[in-house]
C-alpha cells in the first residue's frame, strides 16, 4: 500500500500575523504623525493668511486717506486753529483729508478730520462728522487691526528729512518748511515691523 502524502498546511503562522500587525501599526501610526503634520501645517498657514488679510485691508484704508491729505487746518471752540497735520506722543497722528464721499448728498464739506493712534493692542481710526468743530463732539472711532505691538507716524518735510513731531516750531524751521510725504512704521506678528512711505499730494 502507498501513503498518501500528507497536504502542505495552508495560511500564516502565528508569527507572520504578529509581524504584519506590528508593519500595519508602524504605518498607520507614520500615516497619523504625517496627517496630523499636515493638518497643522495647514492651519497655522490659513491663520497668517487671514491675518496677512486683515493687515492688507487696514493698510488699504491707512492708504486712502495718506494720499488724499490737504493742507486745510481746521478751527475749534473759541476759533483756535489746529493744523492741517499734527503728529503728536505715541506716534498719533490727526490731518485733513479730501475724497469723503457724499452719496446722499448732505450740506457737508468732502472734506474730513481724522486720525490715528494706539489704544492698547488695537490701531483705532477715528473721525470727526463735521470739519470746523465749534464744541468738544467726540469723534466717531473703529478699530482697523488687532495685535499691533507698536506704531509709529513721521513726517517727511520738502528736503527729506523725518520729524517725529509736527508741525514743528519756529527754531526748527516751522512755518518755512513744508511737508512733503508721510511714514508709517507698525509692528504686528507675524510679520514684525513693517514701514510705509506715501507722497501727500499737497507736498
Amino acid at each position: 500500500m502507498h501513503s498518501t502524502p500528507s497536504k502542505p498546511q495552508l495560511g500564516f503562522t502565528l508569527i507572520e500575523i504578529l509581524v504584519a500587525l506590528f508593519i500595519f501599526a508602524v504605518v498607520g501610526l507614520i500615516s497619523a504623525q504625517l496627517l496630523g503634520r499636515t493638518v497643522d501645517a495647514y492651519e497655522v498657514l490659513d491663520d497668517r493668511g487671514q491675518r496677512l488679510g486683515q493687515i492688507h485691508r487696514a493698510m488699504l484704508v491707512v492708504e486712502r486717506d495718506m494720499l488724499q491729505f490737504r493742507n486745510r487746518s481746521i478751527r475749534l471752540a473759541q476759533n483756535n486753529p489746529v493744523p492741517a497735520l499734527m503728529i503728536g506722543d505715541e506716534g498719533a497722528l490727526s490731518m485733513t483729508r479730501g475724497g469723503w464721499r457724499n452719496p446722499l448728498q448732505r450740506p457737508r464739506s468732502e472734506l474730513q478730520r481724522v486720525g490715528y493712534r494706539l489704544q492698547g493692542e488695537n490701531l483705532v481710526r477715528a473721525y470727526w462728522p463735521v470739519l470746523d468743530r465749534p464744541g468738544d463732539e467726540e469723534p466717531i472711532s473703529q478699530t482697523l487691526l488687532e495685535g499691533v505691538e507698536d506704531l509709529e507716524f513721521f513726517a517727511i518735510d520738502q528736503n527729506g528729512e523725518e520729524h517725529k513731531f509736527w508741525p514743528l516750531n519756529q527754531g526748527q524751521g516751522g512755518g518755512q518748511l513744508r511737508i512733503a510725504g508721510l511714514v508709517l512704521r507698525i509692528s504686528m506678528a507675524p510679520v514684525g515691523i513693517v514701514e510705509w512711505i506715501w507722497e501727500v499730494p499737497d507736498g
